[in-house]
C-alpha cells in the first residue's frame, strides 16, 4: 500500500502537467523531466538510490513545482492567450501542487521534530557494501542506554583472520557522516570490533 501510494506521490505532478500543458514540444520536455524525477524518487522509495528519503520527498515537492511553472511560462511566450476553459484547470494544478507542498512540508517538519538521539537504528544503508570474500553470518538491531544501533556480524570465505577481515573492510577507525540533507541532522557512526567469535560491523548514531 505504501509503494503504490509512494508511486502516485511520485507521478502526480506529471499527470498535473498533462491537463495544463498546451504545446506538444514543451509539454513532452516539462513532461519527460517530471517522469524521470519521479523515476528517480521511486528509486530512493525502493532504496535503489542511496538517499535520505524525507529531504528527497521535499526536494521533489519543491522542484517539481518550479519545473511546471517553467513550462508554463515558456508556453505563454509563444501561445496565444489560453481558451477560457483552461483556467480552472491551471487553477486546480496550483491547488493540487500547493496542497501537495504543504502537507509534505508538514510532515517533514512533524518528522524532524519526532527526531531523538536513539530513538531509532540507522537503516540498512548505513552499513557500508562488503568487499568480494566477506560473508554476512546474521544482522539485526538492538538498543540499550545508549540509543539504538544496527549490528551486522561478517565472516570471511577465505579464511582471513579477525584483524584482517577488519583491514579488509577498511574499518579499523569509526567513521561518521551527515545521515540527511535538510531533516535528518544526526550523523552516523560506523565501524568494526572483534566480539571473540566474529567481526560486528556497527551503525550507530553519533554521541
Amino acid at each position: 500500500m505504501l509503494t503504490i501510494l509512494g508511486i502516485l506521490f511520485a507521478v502526480a505532478p506529471a499527470v498535473v502537467w498533462m491537463t495544463i500543458a498546451r504545446t506538444r514540444a514543451t509539454g513532452l520536455a516539462i513532461g519527460g523531466a517530471l517522469l524521470a524525477g519521479a523515476g528517480a524518487l521511486v528509486s530512493v522509495q525502493q532504496g535503489w538510490i542511496g538517499a535520505p528519503r524525507p529531504d528527497a520527498h521535499l526536494v521533489f515537492t519543491v522542484l517539481a513545482p518550479l519545473l511546471i511553472a517553467c513550462g508554463a511560462g515558456l508556453e505563454g511566450r509563444h501561445e496565444d492567450s489560453p481558451p477560457p476553459e483552461w483556467i480552472p484547470r491551471r487553477n486546480g494544478a496550483i491547488g493540487f501542487l500547493g496542497t501537495q507542498f504543504a502537507l509534505t512540508l508538514v510532515v517533514g517538519l512533524l518528522y524532524s521534530l519526532m527526531l531523538t538521539e536513539g530513538s531509532d537504528a540507522p537503516p540498512a544503508r548505513a552499513v557500508p557494501p562488503l568487499p568480494a570474500g566477506i560473508t554476512v553470518v546474521s544482522e539485526g538491531t538492538n538498543c540499550g542506554s545508549g540509543g539504538c544501533y544496527r549490528l551486522v556480524a561478517v565472516d570471511s570465505e577465505d579464511g582471513l583472520t579477525r584483524p584482517e577481515i577488519i583491514r579488509r573492510l577498511d574499518l579499523q577507525q569509526e567513521t561518521c557522516r551527515s545521515s540527511g540533507w535538510l531533516l535528518d541532522w544526526r550523523d552516523v557512526c560506523v565501524g568494526a570490533r572483534d566480539n571473540g567469535t566474529n567481526v560486528v560491523i556497527y551503525a550507530s548514531w553519533s554521541g
